[in-house]
């Protein structure tokens, strides 16, 4: 299916969060006996969430209250804390700065150079407080610093890029084979971030615990804007799950799919494991917590980019702390905050009591389900903004 476009080629047509609608189930179950726990790359997560891997949210501090209340926080290897000392005076002046310069003020400062030591300080002071500790760098760094962070004692490694797939070419360098690099790390490796059926596929062929799925719908990403790919989450998420699905049914080896971006509210959460997810990997939500290094502000990993950022910084506020945005009781009525209570709520009323039955309610193609009758509530949003 598809709209023919010219050239003897054709559009398919593919649907965001704002597209769908999750539909009622012929039962309803009590949401306090909903199960919300997940595997990930072998580690039991309470809650099936993941905080991105962005200086503005994850440093080892939220890493270990993160962990502590359920989820698991990705640290950026190659972020401010592996490059300075003290991060925090650098975030400081992120933060601080003008807005029409912070991005060339962001390229400046993560110029300076990655210390090998800080890997391993920051790994250590995440595993001191007995918390799963999981870790990323880019595809071109993954062979140097995974070694490093598993000699630290990390958990997981994670390869993560703007686009990802089992078959990079290059002349200038030698691509990263994922293949080898699974084989040859002894601890679980997640790579992301793909969008398609065929290359998610491929790339759980090559030994991967775990596939990242999403290009460019995070707040602070402008990948899509700078260079025009992706595709839309709910699309995205059903076709990188429907290829676990069919390796799963061939081998019997079951690799767990976790959208990562696009979800501003507990609402698209819960739609992203309908379309078959089996986490989430989310940053925006976080940044806004009392306990975000970033007091508010949020931005992309690869703002910092020397010839073409693909993030921007943005400035979000702090709403909460961490336990109030994940477990509530919720101050705001917009679905930022008591995310996993909503996740519960929403399970509950699909009939759904685990994640794996989640992935399987039926979803309704309703453009429209945000605005349906909400005329007053958009004129207030309206005047707020003004």
């Amino acid at each position: 299916m598809g709209v023919w476009i010219g050239r003897g080629r054709k559009a398919r047509s593919c649907y965001g969060f704002d597209d769908v609608s999750l539909v009622p189930g012929d039962i309803t179950l009590n949401p306090a006996e909903i199960d919300v726990s997940t595997k990930i790359a072998g580690v039991e997560l309470k809650i099936p969430v993941l905080a991105a891997a962005m200086d503005g949210v994850v440093d080892p501090k939220f890493a270990t209250e993160f962990g502590r209340l359920g989820g698991l926080a990705v640290l950026n290897l190659m972020g401010l804390y592996t490059r300075y000392k003290d991060p925090y005076q650098i975030i400081e002046n992120i933060i601080s700065f003008p807005s029409e310069k912070a991005t060339a003020f962001i390229q400046e400062i993560y110029k300076e150079p990655i210390k090998e030591e800080l890997i391993s300080q920051r790994i250590s002071e995440c595993k001191k407080n007995n918390i799963m500790c999981a870790v990323s760098s880019i595809p071109q760094a993954a062979l140097k610093y995974g070694a490093i962070a598993q000699e630290a004692g990390a958990d997981i490694f994670i390869v993560q890029s703007t686009v990802t797939t089992a078959r990079h070419i290059s002349k200038s360098y030698t691509p990263l084979d994922i293949n080898s690099f699974c084989s040859g790390m002894k601890i679980p490796v997640i790579v992301g971030n793909c969008v398609t059926y065929k290359v998610a596929y491929e790339l759980i062929e090559t030994g991967i615990s775990g596939l990242l799925v999403g290009i460019g719908p995070g707040a602070a990403c402008t990948s899509r804007e700078v260079l025009g790919i992706g595709i839309p989450q709910v699309t995205a998420t059903v076709d990188c799950a429907a290829a676990r699905d069919l390796y799963y049914k061939k081998t019997g080896k079951y690799i767990p799919i976790i959208t990562d971006g696009g979800m501003i509210t507990s609402g698209d959460i819960c739609k992203a494991f309908a379309c078959g997810a089996d986490a989430v990997m989310v940053g925006s939500a976080f940044v806004r917590s009392k306990e975000a290094p970033g007091k508010g502000y949020h931005w992309g990993m690869s703002t910092s980019d020397e010839n073409l950022p693909r993030g921007t910084r943005v400035y979000l506020g702090t709403s909460g702390t961490l336990k109030e945005i994940l477990f509530g009781p919720a101050k705001t009525d917009d679905g930022t905050q008591n995310l996993i209570g909503a996740i519960k709520l929403s399970m509950a009323s699909l009939g759904a009591a685990n994640i794996n039955e989640m992935q399987l309610v039926d979803i309704a193609i309703a453009p429209n389900i945000k605005t349906e009758g909400k005329a007053y509530q958009i004129a207030k949003k309206n005047m707020s903004n003004k």
